[in-house]
């Protein structure tokens, strides 16, 4: 493989040279990897470049294999699979029971535009999923998964929940740990539905699965099946907000309202709402825990400031906002500076000076705070804040202000700061302003853009 030559390009010369499988194909774990890889063949684009491999192990005029007669290798059965002849795709199916590799690539083939090629595909995979092993159903799995969206694709994917359906409990477990999250979140409604999971297996899914379907699914399940004493710390501990909320709320049914306090402080907006919600219904002023946690300087916790904004009256609680702008942690600060955009302040002669804070959060905030009212501020005070002797978050978000003057000094301001020579500013700069990046072009030829 050459460094300009795409991958499934050289993937494709290395099976029709008699190279396994295994040795040329990369990332078989991405249903992508599949569909692109029929795609390519059929396209008979990479046939120029290399001699197109005969089928003479085929019955093109019919499914039947000859027993004893020749039998293909894996990559001459890829191939065949893909290739651009209905007869050829329907007669290469008759091989493909017990050879496990080529099983994606059958699941491809049951959404296939030809009747009898869709119709045998479908045979052959029904009868090779109740014998597969895990390796196999994990490459597998997402590709009917991915070709069940096609126009004629459902029947496979419902053969699929057939079968998992009645399958080992290992089996669909092992599914919740594929790195296709379509795939974890099929084993994890069929787990459910199944009873295999109990509440603390599903909260550890809630807790520290990426995909947020699964840690949604997951919690709700867990808080379903009910709340044991291992449930409850998972799911107050995860990392998600929206696990999080999940467990403050259900510390109301399980008699434990009180623990919802430390989480009115949460950096999760939701998490916070569901503190206050559980709290007021044990009882208790989430708004007098706000203020009495402000008052204090030295103990206010990080988002206490905020917390407050959120439930709290603007005549009563903007002073103790204003005083905690200048408080030496700056997580207070930029929840501070948080709370007065929550509250709609636009007091730009007090906000413009927190665009100089030295730390990049308060700054952001106060940008944000300053966005609505951003034409109105002074054209002068934003150049100057955009200057070299500036630190870089301070004159991306000057920048990000002085756009909406949209001035010739913006323009011009604009220009020299997306060309700067530093490529970190510059492209903070142009991530700013939602300017598109073209990546490098990948191996592939196609070209890609970041959307900023």
């Amino acid at each position: 493989m050459t460094s300009e030559e795409p991958p499934l390009d050289a993937a494709i010369r290395g099976l029709a040279r008699g190279r396994a499988p295994a040795r040329v194909l990369r990332d078989v774990w991405r249903p992508g990897t599949w569909t692109e890889l029929d795609a390519r063949i059929r396209s008979g684009h990479t046939w120029t470049r290399f001699e197109r491999p005969t089928h003479d192990w085929l019955r093109a005029t019919g499914p039947a294999v000859t027993p004893g007669g020749p039998r293909p290798t894996e990559g001459q059965l890829i191939l065949a699979l893909c290739a651009g002849e209905g007869l050829v795709r329907e007669a290469a199916l008759a091989h493909a029971p017990g050879r496990p590799a080529v099983l994606p690539l059958v699941a491809v083939r049951t959404a296939d535009w030809a009747d009898p090629v869709r119709a045998r595909a479908r045979h052959v995979l029904a009868a090779a999923l109740p014998g597969a092993d895990d390796r196999t159903l994990a490459v597998t799995v997402p590709v009917i998964l991915r070709v069940g969206r096609r126009l004629r694709g459902a029947e496979a994917t419902a053969l699929l929940r057939d079968f998992l359906r009645t399958a080992p409990a290992a089996t669909v477990t092992a599914l919740l740990l594929n790195r296709d999250r379509p795939t974890r979140r099929l084993a994890l409604d069929l787990a459910v539905e199944r009873g295999l999971l109990g509440p603390g297996e599903l909260a550890r899914l809630a807790a520290y699965d990426e995909d947020v379907a699964v840690r949604d699914r997951a919690a709700g399940a867990a808080l379903a099946a009910g709340v044991p004493d291992e449930t409850l710390p998972l799911l107050l501990g995860a990392r998600a907000g929206e696990v999080r909320s999940a467990g403050v709320t259900a510390l109301r049914g399980a008699g434990r309202a009180a623990e919802a306090e430390p989480f009115l402080h949460d950096r999760s907006a939701l998490v916070r709402a569901c503190a206050r919600w559980v709290l007021r219904q044990d009882g208790r002023d989430p708004l007098a825990l706000y203020r009495a946690a402000c008052a204090d300087p030295a103990t206010v916790p990080d988002r206490a400031p905020l917390g407050l904004a959120e439930c709290g009256e603007r005549s009563a609680d903007l002073p103790s906002l204003w005083e905690l702008t200048g408080h030496e942690r700056a997580t207070v600060r930029s929840s501070a500076v948080a709370g007065l955009r929550v509250l709609e302040v636009a007091d730009h002669a007090r906000l413009l000076p927190l665009l100089d804070d030295p730390a990049p959060g308060v700054v952001r905030e106060a940008a944000r705070a300053l966005l609505p009212w951003a034409d109105r501020l002074p054209e002068d005070e934003l150049l100057r804040r955009t200057g070299p002797e500036q630190p870089l978050h301070v004159r991306v978000r000057a920048l990000r202000l002085l756009r909406e003057h949209g001035t010739a000094a913006y323009e011009e301001t604009a220009r020299r700061l997306t060309e700067d020579p530093d490529p970190v500013a510059r492209l903070r700069f142009r991530r700013a302003l939602g300017i598109e990046e073209a990546r490098p072009r990948p191996a592939d030829g196609r070209t890609r853009f970041w959307r900023f």
